[in-house]
């Protein structure tokens, strides 16, 4: 059961337009080592976990996940506000425009779309949970990446937090990993 809170995880409050920022964070939505992705991803493999420890766990991470999705989505509406027909197609935002309006659709930020063929269920505890601790890893070097690209605090402060949860989902996923080895799955 969910229980959705009608807020963000963490403050998004950004005053100050960057389509170009915009359309860079768009990866983390939509792209392969995104927050949609990685919510799918877990959310499919907790039914093959093995034990009511792996299930839960699996399925409080992809949850949060959504709510990562959700503080991308968040942020990038909060940099394209009021932006001209003029202004998004300096930033590359048109081909999104022209399908799309402003309405936020998963792409990476090079507008590929979003595709399942980015994660993988094998039904193996030991191979999802590598493969999860993997993707962890690549989301939280995006989010560094991302980093380097701004110097606005607004929009700082959450990558900060984001990647930090991805160090945390990480350990869980690898503590996780360490109890199965240990029981011989």
């Amino acid at each position: 059961m969910f229980k959705y809170v009608k807020h963000t995880n963490y403050p998004i409050s950004i005053n100050k337009k960057d389509l170009r920022m915009a359309k860079l964070l768009l990866t983390q939505f939509g792209g392969s080592n995104g927050e949609l992705a990685a919510a799918l991803r877990y959310f499919s493999q907790k039914y093959t976990m093995p034990d009511d420890k792996g299930k839960a766990l699996l399925n409080d991470i992809s949850t949060e996940e959504l709510g990562h999705c959700e503080m991308i989505c968040t942020m990038v509406k909060q940099l394209t506000q009021n932006a001209t027909i003029a202004e998004l197609k300096e930033a590359g935002l048109d081909a999104n425009y022209a399908e799309h309006n402003k309405g936020l659709y998963p792409v990476d930020a090079n507008g590929v779309p979003f595709t399942a063929t980015y994660f993988s269920v094998t039904a193996d505890p030991i191979a999802d949970l590598m493969e999860d601790m993997a993707a962890e890893q690549k989301a939280r070097a995006v989010y560094e990446n991302l980093i380097d690209l701004t110097d606005d605090e607004d929009v700082l402060a959450p990558l900060l937090w984001l990647r930090q949860r991805e160090v945390v989902h990480f350990n869980r996923f690898k503590e996780l990993y360490e109890y199965y080895k240990s029981k011989g799955y």
